[in-house]
């Protein structure tokens, strides 16, 4: 099933070799529904990564872009700078507390992942500040960890290859190693608990290759955190609103209580972009007691088309208990995916923890043509990592689809 697709686009495609994009052609899509996508030659395809991470209600749902249109032909937007507010985005700001990780968190409303980074970093600096300790200015990632692409996340996040080419993005930046938590330990004990912010996790690995924590990992490091008091950031943008499996967060799950939860993709569903920080009472007190301004904000942050479209969305994973449907896709993924492992193009399959997946192949190389030849077998997927296939799909994803979709990937291995 090849796309019908031409060259010469003015369109600058993100993470993208566009020599190759021009030689090649675009893979245009041209409408969805459910855990399907159409290209522009009207050829059918499984969405084995839900756009990208992000569409977990599934396509065409005419109930978000109805409340996207009633909302904008009320009013589009109207900023939340000083003490304006949209009337939605007030409304969607008390949901989302209501089933924060943290009782009393307050959100913080920003446009995407990336913003949703940024903010966190530049919050926890600043908060440290207020406490009367400007010397805690260093935030710390983990090795393959994806943060988005702004100057901090960039700067944050273990993937070398995206800090190449742009000289220091951001200083008193560390990285640990992702699945050992003495080494951040011993990072406390080479530069002080005094000089360290904050410690970003990604719960599930995701754009670094879909890595799973290894048991307790996540709880000791929370502890860490707690005993050293450097402030904990989960970083839930893929693992949020559902797709950990049976939670609305990570965070839940595994009770681990963060200082600040940053989200996005899964708030809409991707139907609008935006995205939303969780402040916990402990670092949002210093901004809320008077007196204290925090010069930081987004046009666009909060935006009332967006903050329905979320409401929508919220509605929908509850009358359709989609997060009891993404702990299915927990199981079903790992039944389905897990016998790949035996080709031996294979490597090894990640899953069994939420609904995602990865199908590692043993040589990265392949990873770029082996997402072409899976179009010709009727599924659209991504390289992610070093050589992975990346798995998540929307949470309507039934378990026939996703053995068509595990026949698939077997069929384009060979």
């Amino acid at each position: 099933m090849a796309a019908g697709t031409g060259t010469g686009s003015a369109l600058w495609h993100g993470f993208a070799d566009m020599g190759a994009v021009e030689r090649g052609g675009a893979f245009v899509v041209s409408k969805g529904e459910g855990a399907y996508i159409w290209d522009d030659a009207g050829n059918r395809y499984l969405d084995a990564t839900a756009g990208l991470w992000f569409t977990n209600v599934g396509h065409g749902r005419r109930e978000i872009a109805d409340a996207v249109a009633q909302q904008l032909s009320t009013i589009a937007h109207f900023s939340n700078f000083g003490d304006f507010a949209p009337e939605t985005t007030v409304k969607l700001a008390e949901r989302l507390a209501a089933i924060a990780p943290v009782a009393g968190s307050k959100i913080f409303f920003t446009s995407g992942g990336s913003d949703s980074v940024d903010t966190a970093a530049k919050l926890a600096r600043r908060y440290w500040h207020e406490m009367g300790k400007p010397d805690k200015n260093m935030v710390v990632g983990r090795q393959k960890a994806y943060h988005g692409m702004h100057v901090a996340g960039t700067a944050l996040a273990g993937i070398p290859v995206n800090r190449e080419g742009y000289g220091e993005l951001m200083p008193d930046t560390a990285t640990v190693e992702w699945d050992d938590a003495k080494t951040l330990l011993a990072l406390i004990e080479e530069v002080g608990a005094e000089r360290i912010a904050a410690f970003f996790c990604e719960p599930i690995i995701g754009a670094g290759g879909i890595y799973l924590p290894p048991e307790g990992y996540l709880a000791e490091v929370r502890d860490i955190c707690r005993e050293h008091d450097i402030l904990f950031v989960v970083d839930e943008v893929v693992t949020g609103f559902g797709r950990i499996g049976g939670d609305w967060f990570a965070s839940t799950r595994f009770d681990l209580q963060p200082d600040m939860m940053t989200t996005a993709k899964g708030l809409t569903s991707g139907y609008v972009p935006m995205g939303a920080v969780f402040v916990a009472p402990r670092v949002s007190e210093p901004f809320f007691s008077g007196g204290v301004w925090w010069r930081h904000g987004y046009t666009y942050g909060g935006h009332a088309g967006a903050a329905a479209a979320a409401l929508a969305n919220l509605d929908i994973v509850e009358r359709e208990n989609l997060l009891a449907e993404s702990k299915r896709l927990e199981g079903s993924l790992h039944e389905h995916l897990s016998p790949l492992a035996d080709h031996p193009r294979v490597q090894e399959v990640r899953s069994g923890l939420g609904a995602v997946a990865a199908v590692q192949l043993v040589d990265p190389a392949e990873a770029l043509p082996f997402v072409q030849t899976l179009r010709e077998h009727g599924i659209s997927g991504r390289a992610a990592g070093q050589g992975a296939m990346q798995i998540s799909p929307s949470f309507v994803m039934t378990d026939e689809q996703v053995a068509d979709m595990a026949a698939g990937i077997r069929a384009a291995l060979g």
